[in-house]
Order: C-alpha cells, then sequence, then structure tokens
C-alpha cells in the first residue's frame, strides 16, 4: 500500500514569526496593511491539517475570480472548498454585506456637507446657544467633508483639564475620521474667544498636524452668532 506523503513544508500560522501573523499583523500595523487573503484568514480563523487559513482564503479568492466577486459567492459555492463549512461561510457573507452596505452609508447624499462654518452654525447653532451650560463637541467628518457623527468630548467650563487632544483624536481614529471640526457654546452671549479657548485649540491643531488628522476649524456658539478660528486665522 502507498503511503500519502505529509506536506513538510506546512506550518500552522500559530509558528509564524508574530509580525506575519494577520491577527497580530493587524493589530500592530491596522487593518489597510493586511492582504486581501490576509483579512479572509481572520473571518475563517482556523485552517485544516494541509493547508493554513491563509492558504485557504487565497483559494477562495481565485474560486471566486478575484476579490470584487468575492461578493456574490453563494453559501453553498462557498462551502464546496475544502476548510469552509457552514459557519464560515456564513461568517464571510455576512462581512461582505456589511462592507456593501457600509460603502453605501459613506456615500449617503443625506448626511450634511460642509463648505463652510456658517453650514456647521446653522446645524448646530440653534441647540447649542439654548443651553445654560458650557458644552464642548467634535463633528467628525469622511474625506467629503460629509458629517458623519458628532461627540460630546466635556461638558462644564472649558478648560484644559477637561479638554484633551488624546481623548478628542482617539475618537477620530476609532471611527476613521478624515477630519474634525471643534465646538463649543458660550452661555454668556459673548461669541469671542477667551485666551483658554485659543490656546487649547492651538494644542489640538498641533496634535492634529503630528497624527495626520486636520482640524478644519473651532467655532464658538452663542446666542445667535458664531465666532470661527478658521475665518479669522486662527487655524
Amino acid at each position: 500500500m502507498i503511503k500519502k506523503k505529509n506536506n513538510t513544508n506546512y506550518k500552522t500560522i500559530s509558528s509564524w514569526p508574530a509580525e506575519d501573523r494577520p491577527r497580530e499583523k493587524l493589530e500592530k500595523y491596522g487593518a489597510d496593511k493586511l492582504t486581501n487573503a490576509e483579512l479572509i484568514a481572520i473571518l475563517i480563523r482556523t485552517g485544516t491539517k494541509q493547508k493554513t487559513a491563509v492558504d485557504i482564503a487565497r483559494q477562495i479568492i481565485s474560486e471566486a475570480g478575484g476579490i470584487s466577486k468575492l461578493g456574490r459567492m453563494t453559501i453553498g459555492a462557498l462551502q464546496k472548498i475544502n476548510g469552509i463549512g457552514l459557519a464560515k461561510a456564513v461568517t464571510i457573507a455576512s462581512a461582505f454585506q456589511l462592507g456593501t452596505r457600509f460603502s453605501k452609508q459613506d456615500i449617503n447624499k443625506d448626511s450634511p456637507k460642509i463648505t463652510s462654518p456658517a453650514d456647521v452654525a446653522k446645524i448646530y447653532g440653534s441647540k447649542l446657544s439654548l443651553l445654560n451650560n458650557e458644552v464642548f463637541k467634535i463633528i467628525l467628518l469622511n474625506s467629503n467633508n460629509r458629517i458623519f457623527k458628532d461627540v460630546i468630548v466635556s461638558s462644564g467650563h472649558l478648560n484644559g483639564s477637561i479638554v484633551h487632544s488624546r481623548e478628542i483624536f482617539k475618537i477620530a481614529i476609532d471611527n476613521l475620521a478624515a477630519g474634525v471640526i471643534l465646538m463649543h457654546n458660550h452661555p454668556s452671549g459673548n461669541n469671542e474667544p477667551s485666551k483658554e479657548d485659543i490656546s487649547i485649540t492651538r494644542k489640538i491643531v498641533k496634535s492634529g498636524e503630528i497624527i495626520g488628522i486636520k482640524v478644519l476649524d473651532h467655532l464658538i456658539i452663542a446666542a445667535n452668532k458664531y465666532y470661527s478660528f478658521a475665518d479669522n486665522g486662527l487655524i
């Protein structure tokens, strides 16, 4: 009887150098640094006795005819690939459906596009001007300058101990923002920036330059008026 030869070149992913393993690589360098096969390997998690998850992922892409066509593969077609059961096939299909929905949401024309400080004031001004306490917000924008989220960073008197650059840019990085707009209100009705407003803004702008996330403006809302740092040459 002829014995089947073992694949002596086969090595499990766990035996690879840490910097080459898909999960560790993603954690250290970010998802954009991984190949398509490595990203799919993270989804399917495990391989077989003869192939790693990355090997199987390459086969999936090949069977699909390229990454652009993978989303069209049915659950049944995916299951025909050795090492892909129902659970893994469903995971892949779900991931591609989420990607499709995210893509559609990202280009949603209903999302407000910011072309000037007046656009920001029009959207947020009336609500902020009614508050009796000071609120600091950041507005997150995509690469087309469309708002996709806004977050309250602090509530209370604006000072350096409450508003931190690290917190602002953690939010921006976690949400993959291309740019941010800072905004807070002055319940007093005076829209002129204080020395502390200017100092905090400069620190945040400088941090953004280092990180690579642009601070497009800082608006102060007061009564029915607003002050734009960008319009006044302070950004």
